[in-house]
């Protein structure tokens, strides 16, 4: 069960009297090495009007390589958390993509697989829950884009991020094969939220390519050659840093740039940041309190002239 000390980042309970706008499921990485990611996306978005109100007492989804060493359980957690969300009547609001793509599958799986939505629900019922049909589930930046809105976000902006250049790099996750995102190839709507925010886009191609995910601990030489491309294309259309949306990438491009430099004789030092640290720097938010210097490739020299 995730640690309830600092469930009540996004809104402390008994904070006003206003309903949530959505239940948060942050998921493990957002608790731990992905901290930045998850306060500049609920400080973010209760600045544009978006109130999120974490789940109480949620649990790790099991991302989507439990399914390979138990799938009975790999149903049965994420199955969970949405059986909670449930109970609180709202729709779910989800920043990680593996998180998104597992709590989703789970959606699919309860609508078109009776004999295995027969057996998470006995699982369930044991502990005293139940899961009645699919939980509506949001990522957050479909949120931000869609609920929020561009021109929303233009009113709010105080700082505008003119001369940044910005890849915006979304993983192989997030888009496919849900239907919520422009494109399953190649997707705009980080694009246009950074534009928003006075920066400039630099053309990626492999915004939607794998990153190799896990993989770095199994298969480590394809995942730092999938990383080097990665890096390598965002380097030649000259960009400042690279924007995600996903942890797992985040880890990748920037923890282990030292060790791609040192294999592909490379030298790159581009900083690899949450598009949410940038729309909240934009927005008036603390440089600190977004983040910044969590990465290890430090991205605060970018940042300087808009402080």
């Amino acid at each position: 069960m995730s640690e309830t000390k600092t469930k009540d980042a996004a809104r402390p309970k008994g904070a006003g009297e206003a309903k949530p706008d959505f239940v948060f499921f942050p998921g493990c990485s957002l608790h731990s090495t992905a901290r930045e990611y998850h306060d500049s996306t609920v400080q973010s978005m209760a600045v544009l009007g978006i109130t999120l109100e974490e789940l109480d007492d949620w649990n790790c989804c099991g991302a989507t390589a439990l399914s390979s060493a138990d799938s009975l359980l790999s149903y049965a957690l994420p199955a969970r958390n949405l059986a909670m969300t449930q109970e609180r009547g709202l729709p779910m609001a989800v920043a990680c993509n593996s998180c998104f793509v597992t709590l989703n599958r789970v959606n699919a799986l309860m609508e078109t697989d009776a004999p295995y939505r027969s057996k998470v629900e006995e699982t369930l019922k044991a502990i005293g829950r139940r899961l009645d049909g699919p939980v509506e589930i949001r990522h957050t930046l479909h949120i931000i884009y869609h609920d929020v809105g561009l021109d929303r976000i233009r009113e709010k902006v105080k700082r505008r991020l003119e001369g940044l250049k910005v890849a915006p790099y979304y993983g192989c996750q997030i888009a496919r094969p849900r239907h919520e995102f422009s494109d399953p190839e190649f997707p705009t709507e980080m694009d246009d939220i950074l534009e928003a925010i006075g920066a400039e886009v630099v053309r990626y191609d492999r915004k939607t390519k794998c990153c190799g995910g896990a993989l770095m601990t199994t298969k480590e030489d394809v995942v730092l050659e999938l990383n080097e491309q990665l890096l390598r294309e965002a380097q030649v259309r000259g960009a400042d840093l690279i924007a995600v949306c996903c942890p797992m990438c985040q880890m990748n491009l920037d923890a282990y740039q030292g060790k791609i430099n040192s294999r592909f004789g490379t030298d790159y030092k581009l900083p690899v940041v949450y598009f949410t640290q940038l729309l909240g720097f934009a927005l008036g938010l603390d440089e600190k309190a977004m983040g910044f210097g969590r990465g290890f490739v430090p991205a605060g020299k970018h940042l300087k002239k808009y402080a």
